[in-house]
């Protein structure tokens, strides 16, 4: 069956929400972001957020039920240790340095952490027997340019907010996660 484009683009808007979010949270803490290290954020997340309804796809029902089950643990798990790593950093510094560094393994864990509904959605339409190729990509792109745009309004809001920011970035990936955990 075709896929509707209105009812693809709603469904890439809510799945680059975490994404989104937890690009606005690196932007305001990681001051030092360069253009090559913003995009490799949204080249990461736009990937996941691509590639996983396409694996969730393809996985079908047989390992639906396993998977559906400890996904969002499996969320809520990496984005909580990755926000108390960035609340235990920020109270260990001092007032006026922040220690917040572009690292390719966290941006990694980030992107898979914000993509795992996107897995579901593509269960979703291996049920459904809907194509999966074009809304992925769709998928992909709006992840993309919501990260890029959680970043750079992050970097505006951390400006003007200062540096003890990190902390409410880290209590924001994890009240992510916790959302992640419950399924809202």
């Amino acid at each position: 069956m075709a896929f509707d484009i209105i009812s693809t683009l709603l469904i890439a808007i809510a799945l680059a929400m975490d994404a989104f979010s937890v690009s606005l949270t690196k932007g305001f803490t990681q001051k030092d972001l360069n253009t090559s290290q913003i995009f490799y954020y949204a080249l990461f997340f736009g990937f996941f957020q691509f590639m996983m309804p396409i694996l969730g796809y393809y996985c079908g029902e047989v390992i639906s039920t396993f998977i559906a089950s400890i996904a969002s643990f499996v969320g809520f798990i990496l984005l909580l240790a990755i926000g108390l790593n960035m609340i235990r950093e920020s109270l260990a510094n001092d007032d006026d340095e922040i220690t917040d560094k572009f690292n390719f393994t966290e941006v990694t864990l980030l992107a898979i952490a914000t993509s795992i509904d996107a897995f579901a959605v593509g269960l979703t339409y291996a049920i459904l027997k809907y194509e999966i190729f074009i809304p992925s990509i769709i998928i992909g792109v709006v992840a993309f340019l919501f990260t890029l745009l959680g970043i750079f309004l992050g970097k505006k809001i951390g400006n003007n907010l200062g540096d003890k920011f990190q902390i409410v970035g880290g209590a924001i990936l994890i009240l992510i996660g916790i959302k992640i955990l419950l399924g809202f």
